[in-house]
């Protein structure tokens, strides 16, 4: 195995926890309806048991992409991670109110009620999606940072990556390019959230608000998509030379997509996909939605990735200094290390064997309005 191999082999594996980690983000989309007015407190406590089988997958698909890429690009973790940082400092607080709001909304004596704590669990699928959407359009639009590798010798200050604002990430905010993948990503959970608990959920009055919501999501949803997408394939991009020098190339992303068909038809699959069970969900009296949504997310958000990171393509660039850009070349760890991570990450088959078999059996029963009723493991 090439050191070449093994750093494209860790980008692969990066793309696919991003694109697990937004599927699985549909628990934040269902949870939006605890909001819902036309759903009684049993019709929302079905719903809530039916996400709080689930929410701990799309936590831990989280930790594990974080992790992941400390590992394997270690530069591009020190500088976002700790440049950027109030981006994912916000992340890491909303899910950590997410955990708590499962665990004791409905327990006695609780300070914030029930109402508080779902008021924090729709927060939480609003913001986290909107957040890590627009982190990960930063990659696309560029960030104020600069990277010295020198400085690591520096006793009194070996600080490699340097931010060059105070907002420490919230500048991506006033990126409407990166705003437009936001929320993007806000609606297409929401819409796989509804997808799901069509799934999980007996009860014919929240199928309707499902399929309602989705219709309603429908077009704000490929308004923020298509305007990202067009905006995305018709921009400069930041391409890298052999020799690793960074430049503005126009249409660079475009010709990413026409340079790697392989990345093309995952694309195009991915959307068909995404569309089919929007279809299905909004339209027709199917149920299985979810089925054909979540594998295509995984498709187009890998995909996005391929595009930021392959055939020559900065993934963080700097629009403060190009050459700080970072690429898969010059950020990743070192050979050793790769192999290393790479041998361990055979087992990974086996994880996905166990979540699959996991999955199957928390979903063998229905959610029904009896078991809110008789149970006595309850969210």
């Amino acid at each position: 195995m090439s050191y070449e191999f093994l750093q494209n082999y860790w980008w692969c594996l990066i793309a696919l926890l991003g694109g697990l980690l937004v599927a699985l983000m549909f628990v934040q989309g269902a949870n939006l309806h605890l909001g819902n007015r036309a759903l009684s407190d049993n019709q929302k406590r079905m719903i809530l048991n039916s996400t709080g089988r689930k929410w701990e997958l799309t936590f831990t698909t989280l930790v594990t992409f974080g992790g992941a890429f400390f590992a394997s690009f270690p530069l591009f973790y020190s500088t976002s991670f700790g440049g950027a940082y109030w981006v994912w400092v916000l992340l890491l607080i909303t899910f950590v109110f997410q955990a708590v709001s499962y665990e004791f909304q409905n327990k006695k004596g609780n300070l914030l009620g029930v109402k508080g704590f779902r008021i924090a669990l729709m927060v939480n699928g609003i913001l986290a999606p909107f957040l890590v959407g627009t982190a990960v359009g930063t990659f696309f639009t560029g960030s104020d940072f600069t990277v010295n590798k020198v400085a690591i010798t520096d006793p009194s200050a070996p600080v490699i990556s340097t931010w060059g604002n105070n907002w420490h990430g919230l500048e991506a905010l006033s990126q409407y390019h990166a705003v437009l993948l936001g929320g993007t990503l806000v609606f297409l959970t929401a819409i796989l959230g509804c997808l799901y608990i069509l799934n999980n959920v007996e009860d014919k009055q929240i199928h309707f608000q499902m399929r309602r919501t989705i219709r309603l999501s429908i077009v704000p949803f490929l308004l923020f998509f298509l305007a990202w997408t067009v905006l995305l394939l018709l921009g400069k991009g930041y391409a890298v030379t052999p020799d690793g020098t960074v430049y503005l190339e126009p249409y660079k992303y475009l010709h990413n997509l026409l340079a790697m068909p392989a990345v093309l038809a995952m694309f195009i699959c991915g959307v068909g996909l995404v569309l089919y069970a929007i279809w299905l969900g909004a339209y027709m009296p199917s149920r299985k939605g979810i089925w054909y949504g979540m594998p295509g997310t995984v498709l187009v958000v890998m995909s996005v990735f391929f595009l930021a990171g392959f055939n020559g393509t900065a993934y963080y660039p700097s629009c403060t200094d190009l050459q700080s850009s970072l690429t898969i070349r010059n950020s990743s760890s070192s050979y050793f290390t790769l192999t290393v991570m790479s041998w361990v990450s055979l087992l990974i088959p086996f994880v996905l064997a166990y979540i699959v078999y996991a999955w199957r059996q928390m979903d063998k029963k229905k959610i029904t309005e009896e078991e809110i009723t008789d149970s006595q493991h309850l969210y």
